[in-house]
């Protein structure tokens, strides 16, 4: 039997930092302060470096993101096959949930 593939469940409140930090990277490699920049764009809320390099740390012990290399302290990351695939299957499962409240919302 093969092993189950890595998921964000294990994030718990952290899940929706690092879904959006994957997101960003599923585009281009980017160091943090990119990756926050990209955030606040798509949702207009900035994350507060606390929040965004503790996720990032937790994303790299995980094996989901890899780190690049440093260019003037600021360290470039890119999203690893696994965290692609983590990627993946929480944004189904999200879509899912998503439909399921539109078609309730539609019915109400």
């Amino acid at each position: 039997m093969s092993p189950r593939p890595k998921n964000l469940d294990e994030f718990g409140r952290f899940t929706e930092p690092a879904v959006m930090i994957l997101v960003s990277l599923a585009e281009m490699p980017r160091h943090g302060y990119a990756i926050a920049d990209d955030i606040e764009r798509v949702t207009g809320v900035r994350s507060g470096p606390g929040t965004l390099y503790g996720a990032l740390g937790r994303l790299e012990k995980r094996g989901f993101i890899t780190p690049l290399g440093a260019e003037d302290n600021r360290t470039e990351y890119e999203l690893s096959r696994e965290g692609r695939q983590a990627l993946d299957a929480r944004l189904n499962a999200m879509a899912t949930v998503a439909q399921l409240g539109q078609a309730r919302l539609a019915q109400a």
